[in-house]
C-alpha cells in the first residue's frame, strides 16, 4: 500500500501542519512516511503545501507528481493541483473559501466548508483540523484515536490547551463528509 496527499493553501492556513499531523498518525500505525514542505518566502500569506507519502514499504522519493488525495483550502490551490489528483483518487475542496466547482468527473470530489465547520465548533483557527476530518472520511489512511494522538504530540505541551477545539473539529469534519 501507497497512498500520496498533497495539503494546500495560503501560508498560515495550517496545511503544512495537518500534513505533518497525516505522516505522525501514519508512523504511530507503522507504516513508512515522508514530508515535504514546499512554500514561499513569504510563508503568511503565499502559498503553502506539503506532500506526504504514507507506504507499507520505504519510501523511496518525498516527490508527488500525482496525488491520491489532495486538499485545497484556496481557489489558487485549486487551480494549481485540480490536475494533479490521480484518476480515482479523492479532491477535498475548502468551499468556504472557494466557489467554483470541480471540472473533473474521474474522481470523488468532497466539498468541505472548513471555516464556517471550525466556527460552530468554537475553534475558529481549526478550519485546517475540519477539512483534515473530511479527507479522513472518504481516505481513511488511519483510525480518529491515532490521528487524536498524532495531534497530541504535534502540539506538544504548550498547544495541549487546542486539543479539545480540534477533536471537536476533526469530527464536525468527519460527519460533514457522509
Amino acid at each position: 500500500m501507497m497512498k500520496q496527499f498533497i495539503f494546500a493553501g495560503f501560508g498560515g492556513q495550517g496545511m503544512l501542519l495537518i500534513g505533518k499531523f497525516v505522516a505522525m498518525a501514519c508512523m504511530l500505525d507503522g507504516k513508512h512516511v515522508s514530508w515535504l514542505p514546499s512554500y514561499g518566502p513569504e510563508m503568511r500569506g503565499g502559498t503553502a503545501n506539503c506532500s506526504v507519502i504514507v507506504s507499507d514499504e520505504d519510501v523511496g522519493s518525498p516527490l508527488v507528481d500525482m496525488a491520491d488525495v489532495i486538499v485545497a483550502m484556496n481557489l489558487p490551490s485549486l487551480l494549481k493541483f485540480e490536475d494533479k489528483v490521480k484518476p480515482g483518487g479523492v479532491l477535498v475542496v475548502n468551499q468556504s473559501l472557494i466557489d467554483r466547482k470541480v471540472e473533473r468527473d474521474d474522481i470523488q470530489v468532497v466539498y468541505c466548508d472548513a471555516n464556517r465547520i471550525a466556527e460552530e465548533v468554537g475553534n475558529p483557527k481549526g478550519a485546517n483540523v475540519a477539512i483534515l476530518g473530511a479527507m479522513l472520511e472518504k481516505a481513511p489512511v488511519t483510525s480518529v484515536e491515532t490521528m487524536m494522538e498524532a495531534i497530541r504530540i504535534e502540539l506538544g505541551e504548550k498547544k495541549a490547551r487546542f486539543l479539545e477545539g480540534n477533536k471537536k473539529a476533526l469530527i464536525a469534519g468527519m460527519e460533514s463528509a457522509r
